[in-house]
C-alpha cells in the first residue's frame, strides 16, 4: 500500500530564489540568551532558533556574527539561556529593543539574576535556565552561525519541574510554555497530548 494521500488544498510552489520562512507559520521555543560585555556589563538577546544539540547536555542557537551575543559568546567561552513564562513576553520583546550608544537602555527595566556556575546573568522568574560553557560555532550560514555550549548547570523552578507522581497534563496547565510562532506571533501553550509512539519505538 503507498504512503501517498491526498491532502484537503493544492500544494503551491515557493521556490528558493529568497528565503521561505516568511511564508507560513512554524513553531519555536522561545528563549533569551545572556551575554558578558567587554566592558563588563550584561547582554540579553532573544532568540528562537534555539535546540538541544543531541540527546546529551548539550545547547545551540543560531545568531548572526555581527551580533554582540555571537562576539561576547566567543570572547567570554560561555552564555546562559533562560527560557521565559508567558507572562514575561514583554521581557523578551524588551531584550531585543535597539542599541544607543552600543548599549541597549530597555534591559534597565529587565530583572536579573546572578549565573550559579558561569560568568552570567538569568532572566529573573524565569521557568528554565541554562548554564553553558562555548563549544563549538560553526559560521558561513548565509549570515547566520550556529553557537553550541556544553551545558554545566540547569536551574528550573519547582512548579515546573516534572514529576512522576503528576500528570504532565496538571504541569502544563499549572506552568505553560511560551512558544514563538513565527514570523511575528507568540502562543501560551497549555494544552497537550500524549504522543502515539509506535510499539518498539526508540530513540
Amino acid at each position: 500500500m503507498s504512503g501517498e494521500g491526498h491532502g484537503s488544498g493544492d500544494l503551491v510552489r515557493l521556490g528558493v530564489e529568497a528565503p521561505v520562512w516568511d511564508r507560513f507559520f512554524q513553531v519555536f521555543p522561545l528563549v533569551v540568551v545572556g551575554t558578558k560585555e567587554a566592558d563588563g556589563s550584561y547582554n540579553l538577546a532573544p532568540k528562537h532558533m534555539a535546540i538541544p544539540m543531541g540527546w546529551g547536555n548539550r545547547f545551540g542557537f543560531v545568531c548572526t556574527s555581527s551580533h554582540a551575543t555571537y562576539v561576547n559568546a566567543r570572547r567570554e567561552g560561555a552564555f546562559t539561556v533562560s527560557y521565559p513564562k508567558p507572562s514575561q513576553v514583554l521581557l523578551a520583546s524588551l531584550a531585543a529593543a535597539p542599541r544607543c550608544d552600543d548599549e541597549k537602555p530597555a534591559l534597565a527595566h529587565v530583572r536579573t539574576r546572578p549565573a550559579t556556575t558561569v560568568d552570567g546573568v538569568l532572566l529573573d522568574d524565569a521557568d528554565l535556565h541554562l548554564e553553558c560553557e562555548t563549544d563549538r560555532i560553526i559560521d558561513d550560514f548565509g549570515t547566520s552561525s550556529l553557537i553550541t555550549g556544553r551545558i554545566v548547570e540547569v536551574l528550573v523552578t519547582a512548579e515546573a519541574l516534572r514529576d512522576a507522581d503528576e500528570d504532565d497534563v496538571d504541569l502544563l496547565v499549572r506552568a505553560p510554555l511560551l512558544a514563538y510562532v513565527a514570523p511575528g506571533r507568540y502562543a501560551e501553550i497549555t494544552r497537550t497530548f500524549a504522543f502515539p509512539f509506535h510499539a518498539g519505538w526508540s530513540r
